[in-house]
């Protein structure tokens, strides 16, 4: 054999090794590593990346941004910042990693802001590491237990959605903002050359529920999908191994914005909550899929009783259809796979946070009289929160089909 062929003899099944890491499509499938097909099953953690006012029990007090502002009227703008760093550590553990793993799972999603990859002020720092110091942590204890993970831009530079969940200012300005456009693509092209050999990371999910229905769609809803192909374009300069997740128009729930598939190993996602449990109502997905040979994936879903959860994970395994279920963990709550105490006195933090302010004057009067305490509260959550504080919800994992108890 000539020393050329010898060469490419050797080099064949060293390709294919390297190939064989990552998840990857085939028709409507997702193929896992060893090239079987896989249905995903996990959930988000969400509450983590991007805190949500909602999972704090506060009503109008929704986004990071609000609720960040809020504890620096109570605690000051520094003790809130050494909140948000122990926070961010305590919330998500290899402890609750390692559980998830053994409660029969087999994916997760994580969903993060943009912010924590540029040096823009986010949860009191500006260190444009640290979304992957947390990343690279959390994806470090999942390839440890395999339990590959999806990334998902929550929140994009101008706002996706114009809500709360994008911590956003009210509006979708990412579609009209060539500069947040260029920022979100650099972010994802960073992100993708960071990861791109990695095989813990399964894909990415590039935008969250883009472009609420509150504003005008059919203008927005045309932006979407060419955005999407220019972010993949940059990806696929420095990643050409990982899956790309697209989210529908208004909540994920709009597929009518794409056409034919531009990618290779696109999986598009949808989201649902608080619907019938029937086949109808993921009928048009399933026409979806069939029309264009695609994966299909419900990136969110949950936020009901332990029955809807139930029906709606078993029609949903009925059309192998991927499924990570909203969220993880919850304060005092049964609607998620894991619940951790209210801590004592926390009502004083709801009441301040739910009483209107417009002005300084306001927050004056409403401030609290004694400091300290609200501070023990906030501290007594960062204990609470951690894994070891949890309890499960055990009805909620039997309609996942997922493991009862810790």
């Amino acid at each position: 054999m000539k020393p050329f062929k010898l060469l490419i003899f050797l080099l064949v099944p060293m390709i294919a090794t390297a190939q064989g890491k990552f998840f990857s499509v085939k028709g409507k499938d997702i193929i896992d590593p060893t090239g079987n097909p896989i249905v995903l099953k996990g959930t988000n953690l969400g509450n983590w990346l991007v805190p949500e006012g909602y999972m704090f029990k506060f009503k109008d007090v929704s986004s990071p941004k609000m609720i960040n502002q809020m504890f620096a009227e109570l605690i000051g703008p520094d003790k809130t910042a050494e909140f948000w760093e122990k926070y961010l550590n305590n919330y998500v553990t290899q402890a609750d990693i390692q559980y998830l793993k053994r409660s029969g799972m087999n994916s997760i999603r994580i969903p993060f802001h943009y912010k924590m990859f540029t040096t823009e002020s986010y949860l009191g720092s500006n260190n444009a590491n640290r979304g992957f110091e947390l990343l690279d942590k959390v994806i470090k204890w999942c390839k440890e237990e395999n339990l590959p993970v999806i990334l998902d831009m929550h929140c994009a530079p101008g706002g996706q959605t114009g809500d709360n969940i994008d911590d956003s200012d009210g509006y979708p300005f990412l579609f009209e903002s060539p500069k947040s456009q260029a920022l979100t693509i650099a972010i994802w092209k960073k992100i993708a050359q960071r990861y791109k050999n990695e095989p813990a990371v399964l894909g990415y999910d590039l935008l969250n529920e883009p472009i609420a229905h509150y504003f005008d769609t059919k203008t927005l809803n045309v932006h979407l999908e060419p955005l999407y192909k220019a972010i993949t374009a940059e990806v696929r300069k420095v990643d050409k191994n990982h899956i790309i997740f697209l989210g529908g128009a208004q909540w994920n729930s709009n597929f009518k914005v794409f056409g034919t598939p531009f990618d290779s190993k696109l999986v598009y996602s949808f989201h649902k909550y608080w619907t019938a449990t029937t086949q109808d109502v993921i009928q048009e997905y399933l026409d979806f899929r069939d029309k264009y040979n695609v994966p299909i994936h419900v990136g969110e879903t949950g936020e009901n009783n332990d029955q809807w959860i139930l029906e709606f994970r078993t029609l949903m395994e009925k059309h192998q259809i991927s499924w990570h279920f909203w969220p993880y963990k919850k304060m005092d709550a049964k609607a998620g796979i894991v619940s951790f105490p209210r801590p004592e006195n926390y009502d004083l933090i709801i009441k301040y946070a739910d009483q209107a302010k417009a002005s300084f004057a306001d927050i004056r009067k409403y401030a609290p009289k004694d400091r300290a305490t609200i501070e023990a509260v906030l501290n007594k959550l960062l204990e609470n929160c951690k894994f070891e504080n949890a309890t499960t919800n055990d009805g909620y994992l039997k309609g996942l089909g997922l493991k009862e108890g810790k």
